[in-house]
């Protein structure tokens, strides 16, 4: 099993990224940098490839609606360039509060436009002339929708990889079963071992019947917070606020994946008091009611038998990377976290 940290993106970044160039001497596989509403990812990715020599790279995530595609695909072929085939190109759909809130863009058809963008990046990266006619993009642009001087071009330069790896963010069962159709890996949020076959088993099966065999097997990549000691349980605390944020203040009544996602997963009364909780303006009593086996079977928090146990336990369920958020926020304790995450990983 892999494991991988994410890039804070608050505070220092010449910091983080010092950090994880020790992270990566101490046995770290992978470094993602997320791209909300914050600085762009691709600098910070740029930045990480000058100064780490073997830790891979990954885009957690680019929103589909904020590139077009042909850039999407150039700012993979070039970040994968300077470092050396070391890039995957994390994509998801993001939510209509950042897409239309932010970009100020129309967030429709998120299925379609997914496989489209895959579709017309993996043809850049093989430096087709690049000729795409589909329900979301057409390129080049018909006549009677520009200038009509547009015509197929080809990218200038030959990528590192042809055929750079794609990681798909997805929680619902069709943008599942798409990411188990067409990318190298699937990353889902609030992993939960036991109950994840139930809830998303019928869509990776679907997806997987209609895979290319050239892709490989389905990588598994999920976020998890991390404590590990004898006396590290009051920590489960802290993950108590992102869960009620998720679940409660991420969209809308009716307009939530992730509240969506904590009712298949069995907590249909709780997710529904922690939404009106949290839309009402009451955050604390919306995190006191994330019920604690939801907060345990998410993260790994416990003694490092527990936490051996526990990843025992993703593996099982098809888990290949971990990407620690370590609640011990010290530079201190994220050194120790990897390292015993990486001891742990390798048994």
């Amino acid at each position: 099993m892999r494991i991988g940290i994410q890039a804070s993106y608050s505070g220092g970044f010449r910091e983080t990224a010092a950090e994880i160039r020790e992270l990566e001497s101490a046995g770290l596989d992978l470094a993602t940098v997320a791209e909300v509403y914050t600085f762009d990812a691709v600098s910070q990715l740029g930045y990480l490839a000058a100064v780490t020599g073997r830790v891979e790279l990954m885009s957690g995530i680019f929103p589909i609606y904020s590139r077009t595609p042909a850039l999407t695909a150039m700012t993979a072929a070039g970040l994968d360039f300077v470092s050396g085939g070391r890039f995957t190109l994390g994509l998801g759909a993001s939510g209509p509060q950042v897409i239309e809130g932010w970009h100020g863009v129309p967030y429709d058809a998120p299925l379609q436009r997914t496989r489209e963008v895959v579709e017309i990046c993996r043809q850049v990266w093989r430096r087709e002339r690049l000729v795409h006619e589909g329900p979301k993009y057409t390129i080049p642009l018909p006549a009677e929708q520009g200038t009509g001087l547009g015509k197929p071009l080809k990218l200038i330069n030959t990528p590192v990889r042809d055929r750079i790896p794609v990681m798909l963010a997805a929680l619902g069962p069709k943008n599942v079963e798409l990411a188990a159709e067409i990318a190298e890996a699937w990353e889902p949020i609030f992993f939960m071992p036991e109950r994840a076959g139930a809830v998303w088993g019928d869509s990776l099966a679907a997806g997987k019947a209609k895979r290319d065999p050239a892709l490989g097997d389905l990588q598994i990549v999920v976020g998890v917070a991390v404590a590990i000691g004898d006396d590290v349980d009051p920590m489960l605390e802290q993950v108590r606020p992102q869960l009620a944020l998720y679940i409660g203040g991420m969209g809308a009544r009716g307009k939530n994946f992730y509240n969506d996602l904590a009712r298949r997963y069995g907590y249909e009364d709780e997710a529904r008091t922690i939404q009106d909780l949290y839309l009402d303006g009451r955050k604390d009593e919306a995190a006191a009611a994330v019920p604690e086996e939801l907060v345990r079977a998410v993260s790994l928090v416990g003694p490092e038998s527990y936490v051996a146990e526990r990843v025992a336990a993703f593996r099982e369920a098809g888990v290949t990377t971990l990407v620690l958020q370590p609640l011990d926020g010290s530079p201190e304790g994220r050194l120790r976290t990897v390292e015993t995450m990486r001891t742990i990983a390798d048994r």
